[in-house]
């Protein structure tokens, strides 16, 4: 028999993924994107954080991504990255509650729980104690020289996003520029272009997504 799974591993809770980035990035919509490509293929959670209002979660359900049980909102009344890399107390709490009522009330545990982080700059991360993967997302409109100023969101997370890349011949940046210049600085961990205009679906994220969930091969998988 195979050794069993420890309590809190995450093939026993389910792979919690953070989403950061700098203000309007599109973190929330790339969440939603993810919701709606993945949420028929495996049982997800999400986990919003924003300063002083619920903002992010009550958009997710407006577009009922999700059930909404499944949405909670974390205000952390001060800078947002310190909630998920310092102080991580608020969010640990929300997630572990938010996994625990599903499992209880649909007999299954999540496969997926998304923790997104509130707007921050280049120096946030996520703590290892939160997360299990995490995912930092720029956007073209800031500029094609932010990926060769680094930062530990552009060197250190396990996905790099370079979203809304359609808007780049409005904004003088090049893309793939971008990319060449982030994985010059991230020892080999991936970076991907996004548009939502032009693909809905947000495909080279939730494809990395689904292989992180698939190589924990849980047990009970099955759509929300």
């Amino acid at each position: 028999m195979p050794p069993a799974v420890p309590p809190g591993h995450p093939a026993e809770r389910g792979l919690w993924v953070g989403i950061g980035g700098p203000v309007g990035v599109g973190k929330t919509a790339l969440v939603a994107a993810i919701c709606e490509q993945l949420r028929d293929q495996m049982r997800i959670g999400v986990v919003t954080n924003d300063i002083y209002t619920t903002e992010d979660a009550d958009y997710l359900k407006r577009r009922n991504i999700l059930p909404a049980e499944r949405i909670v909102a974390v205000e952390t009344g001060a800078c947002p990255h310190s909630a998920v890399r310092d102080d991580i107390s608020a969010n640990l709490e929300a997630a572990e509650q938010l996994a625990d009522d599903t499992r209880l009330r649909e007999g299954r545990p999540l496969d997926l729980l998304l923790i997104e982080s509130g707007g921050d700059n280049l120096t946030m991360t996520f703590s290892r104690g939160l997360v299990d993967r995490w995912i930092f997302v720029l956007d073209v409109a800031g500029g094609d020289d932010v990926p060769r100023k680094g930062g530990l969101g552009i060197t250190s997370a396990d996905l790099l996003v370079i979203n809304k890349v359609d808007l780049g011949p409005h904004v003088g940046a090049d893309p793939e520029l971008m990319v060449q210049e982030a994985e010059a600085r991230r020892g080999g961990r991936p970076t991907v272009m996004n548009s939502l205009r032009k693909d809905p679906t947000a495909a080279p994220v939730t494809d990395w997504i689904r292989l992180q969930v698939d190589s924990l091969q849980p047990a009970h998988r099955g759509a929300s």
